[in-house]
């Protein structure tokens, strides 16, 4: 059966019964909103994936452990602060934040998840978040998505919240989310934050199946700069509130458009970016051998600053490619710069320079290497590294 995929508005609060909001309390330099928090009307299924980085903040071992029973109630973010390698105080603001918000919404602790993002191995101020919490429960409204979202931003330019509602003569729901993250992204998650939402009804060992396979094909192939987060964590409440939720695969799709473009928005939004790539592997082995050459390509700052140039090396494709995990026959390579083939055969093909040169000042560019060696595909998101991204992150906590 033939189902529509639409755009709706909301983001997270796009799913019914759904509260969100965002204030200020002190914790991002600059002012302005750095709290937030989701809500739904009960504990409902959750799930999440977080960070495998070694180095975990306390938010993630919290939220680790309240997730571990596969439900939750309400989601809190904060920006500013990571509250990772603060030891035991810092553990004890994560527990303490999460019992503050249990006892605003009338829940236990353990249906409380908390994020946080920003500068690792500060203190969190305890008194300014938990102070916080009454103010954004009390301030919490079904259209209160995009405050959320604009709560949690960093190094951001720009909030990012998605939502598609399904329609089909077997059933519709509706998915919505929120993500942050314009640096320290790279696969193994894409410092990234999201929350997501929907009213269709998935058991809890389903819906943690389902996110991490989506989480692994959206998130985990985005790179801005290589640098895995401490904090990471991609959160899913599922309300259940759907009269008639589709089919699995359908709610997977759903799931799989809010987090492709919320992922794709991460790298757009990359710090100092300007132009997004999408380097798109073929013929590879395998799916598996097809994601690690995009990888080794997209991670590959040689690359990526030739991009930020508009220069089309393609040699620093090849080279990339060739210092990676996958092995491959370099007389087999093609590689096409915004559709234009620069490479055939490990060589040199003809083009235009000028004319290439101008398509890769443009907003996106697609890099295509093709291996000839299989059917396998896969593409990994990035962008152009540039002189802005290394101002960013020379003065981040200066």
């Amino acid at each position: 059966m033939s189902h529509v995929f639409r755009d709706v508005g909301g983001g997270v609060c796009a799913t019914p019964g759904i509260e969100a909001a965002g204030v200020a309390a002190g914790l991002r330099r600059g002012g302005g909103p750095d709290v937030a928090l989701v809500v739904a009307p009960a504990p409902v299924t959750a799930a999440a994936v977080q960070t495998r980085n070694q180095v975990a903040a306390a938010p993630v071992v919290v939220t680790r452990r309240h997730v571990a029973d596969g439900r939750a109630r309400a989601v809190l973010l904060n920006a500013g602060y990571a509250n990772a390698c603060t030891g035991p105080d810092g553990m004890a603001v994560a527990t303490d934040s999460a019992a503050e918000v249990g006892r605003e919404l009338g829940c236990g602790p353990a249906d409380v998840l908390v994020c946080s993002t920003g500068v690792i191995g500060e203190p969190l101020p305890r008194e300014s978040l938990l102070g916080a919490i009454p103010r954004v429960a009390a301030a919490l409204d079904a259209s209160g998505g995009r405050r959320a979202a604009e709560a949690i931003l960093t190094t951001d330019t720009v909030a990012k919240q998605v939502a598609v509602g399904v329609d089909g003569p077997d059933g519709g729901c509706v998915v919505g989310g929120m993500a942050k993250g314009a640096g320290m992204i790279a696969p193994g998650l894409a410092t990234m934050l999201c929350v997501v939402t929907t009213d269709a009804a998935l058991p809890a060992p389903r819906l943690r199946a389902l996110l991490g396979l989506v989480a692994d094909r959206t998130f985990g192939r985005v790179s801005v700069d290589g640098c895995m987060s401490t904090n990471d964590a991609v959160v899913v409440l599922a309300t259940g509130g759907a009269a008639r939720p589709p089919p699995e695969d359908v709610v997977a799709e759903a799931l799989a458009r809010v987090c492709g473009r919320l992922a794709e928005w991460l790298a757009r939004d990359g710090e100092g970016a300007r132009t997004l790539v999408r380097v798109r592997v073929a013929e590879a082995p395998d799916e598996p051998a097809a994601v690690a050459v995009a990888r080794a390509v997209a991670d590959s700052a040689l690359f990526r600053a030739a991009i930020a140039g508009a220069d089309p090396n393609w040699g620093r494709v090849l080279a990339a490619i060739g210092a990676g995990p996958v092995r491959v026959d370099p007389d087999r390579i093609g590689v096409d710069f915004a559709g234009v083939p620069v490479c055939r055969d490990g060589v040199a093909a003809p083009f235009d320079r000028s004319h290439l040169a101008a398509l890769l000042e443009g907003p996106e560019v697609d890099v295509t290497v093709r291996l000839g060696l299989g059917d396998g595909r896969a593409t990994v998101t990035t962008c152009d590294l540039t002189h802005g991204y290394v101002t960013i992150n020379a003065e981040y906590t200066t």
